[in-house]
């Protein structure tokens, strides 16, 4: 990491810990970040002297006209109404380093842009629809030295688009960011004004809008991502593809993570990741041994030893920031023992059950039931539940299964990783699947350690199998097939790794 990215102007304060000025480092105080006055003549040489970089004639971004009808379906369901929605700011990780930025899903969705601080703004026309208009953070000032003295200048995180730039790749007007907030203030106060809050503190101080009026427009750009268009179906089959190369990646250095801990299994994906995408699509879960039974196992500090299972949940996020999800559990060694392959053909075959229930016209609800009801039987064959005492029916009406099974057999998945989440009841989760929707399945069997209901040798066993499943016109489509399944293929695959 470079210096830290304190402005240039300040002289180093008396104690500081400045080092001797010499003619290699002729600005004090650069061994603790405190830079000394710039001179009249550095200022004069960094305003001159830099080549016009500006692009023109640039192509529009490939989801330019799927983002304009999102924005159209946004403007028709909001008449006379003025909406904003921003794309959020800069957090603060420490001292005066940030997080890597992510825009927010709702502004990625409606513009096909990433950069933090801007703000899409939908005016209502008198004769209906609205003019929009993106507001982004020009490039950095050349004059003033912006560009060089500031800590978000282009010379210390990089070259950002103009506005004119910004409106021939994104398809809509642009203005300067830095007037945002004085606009919408100053705007008209009589139109009713809702504001996609929690990412923009300052813009929200500037409208006027109620709680129950925002709210109802997260609700509406929510269930705006329910149905997957074409464009969107690539990247979420592009990010699946990458997270395949990702556990294959992790199945060649497992000697390494044998060796080391869960975090060479991390780190092994990320890389992947970052060199295919953006990034991972959320933290990864390398939960080796007893972890597997701990359902968001991000430490990923323990041991990798031969004999027990890897439970790895894993996707990589598309650089246009659509990620995948998949769960694979591995035997460490390339080989399950005969209880772990007891548990990991059951959860198998209840995955089977449950995407079976994938299709167009079925409930959300279905896989998951269709899921339970497979473990729920196996559950009863082993004798962990008490056969004399329930049926199947009963033990799915009390949801007794649920001590080993945990949590619901999916979501829906697109930009987030647990997509659509604000959408309403009846549009998500008692709904009617269609085409383009993308959901994944994921059941799984968990015994804990200190569970003493359960024999001995089942206790630290967590198994889960996840697909990434896209609702097509006939019944569904496995976007993540390509990592195989069967406890047979699995071991397979890794020998065939190994070898």
């Amino acid at each position: 990491m470079t210096e830290d990215r304190t402005p240039a102007v300040a002289d180093n304060p008396e104690g500081a810990g400045a080092e001797e000025e010499t003619a290699d480092q002729p600005i004090k105080g650069r061994k603790n970040g405190l830079y000394g006055e710039v001179s009249d003549e550095l200022a004069a040489s960094m305003q001159s002297g830099w080549a016009d970089t500006e692009l023109r004639d640039l192509a529009p971004i490939a989801q330019a006209p799927y983002a304009a009808a999102r924005r159209a379906a946004l403007s028709a369901a909001f008449p006379g109404q003025r909406l904003v929605i921003p794309a959020g700011n800069l957090r603060t990780r420490a001292n005066d380093t940030e997080y890597s930025f992510r825009a927010a899903s709702e502004y990625v969705h409606l513009t096909g842009d990433q950069t933090q601080d801007a703000v899409l703004v939908l005016e209502p026309r008198a004769e209906g629809g609205h003019d929009q208009a993106l507001y982004l953070l020009p490039r950095s000032n050349r004059e003033n030295g912006e560009f060089w003295l500031d800590g978000q200048g282009e010379l210390w995180v990089g070259r950002r688009y103009s506005l004119a730039e910004g409106e021939q790749l994104l398809g809509l007007p642009t203005r300067d960011v830095r007037n945002a907030a004085e606009e919408l203030a100053a705007a008209d106060a009589s139109v009713p004004t809702r504001i996609v809050r929690g990412y923009d503190a300052g813009l929200e101080a500037a409208v006027t809008s109620t709680e129950d009026g925002d709210d109802e427009l997260k609700v509406f750009l929510s269930g705006l991502r329910l149905v997957k268009d074409a464009w969107e179906i690539d990247q979420l089959r592009a990010a699946c593809a990458a997270t395949v190369n990702g556990f294959t990646d992790v199945v060649r250095e497992l000697s390494q993570a044998v060796a080391t801990s869960e975090r060479w299994i991390e780190g092994t994906f990320w890389r992947r990741a970052r060199v295919e995408g953006n990034d991972v699509g959320y933290g990864s879960i390398a939960a080796a041994g007893p972890h597997a039974t701990t359902l968001h196992w991000v430490r990923n500090d323990g041991e990798v030893r031969p004999g027990e299972l890897l439970l790895l949940d894993a996707g990589v996020e598309t650089t246009t920031l659509y990620t995948a999800d998949v769960t694979r559990t591995l035997p460490i060694n390339g080989t399950f023992n005969p209880l772990q392959r007891k548990i990991y053909d059951a959860v198998y075959a209840a995955q089977e059950a449950g995407i079976a229930a994938v299709k167009p016209g079925g409930r959300f609800r279905d896989f998951h039931d269709a899921a339970q009801r497979v473990l729920a039987e196996h559950l009863l064959a082993w004798g962990l539940l008490d056969a004399t005492l329930y049926d199947v029916e009963k033990v799915l009406e009390l949801g007794l299964q649920r001590r080993w099974t945990l949590h619901g057999t999916g979501h829906m998945l697109g930009l987030d990783v647990h997509d659509c989440a604000h959408a309403r009841r009846e549009a998500y989760v008692d709904a009617v699947l269609e085409p383009g929707m993308c959901l994944t399945v994921e059941p799984g069997l968990y015994f804990q350690q200190d569970d003493v209901t359960v024999p001995e040798e089942y206790r630290g066993i967590g198994v889960r199998i996840e697909d990434d499943i896209l609702v097509t016109a006939d019944g569904n489509e496995n976007l993540s097939a390509g990592l195989p399944r069967t406890a047979d293929a699995v071991e397979a695959w890794m020998a065939e790794l190994a070898g």
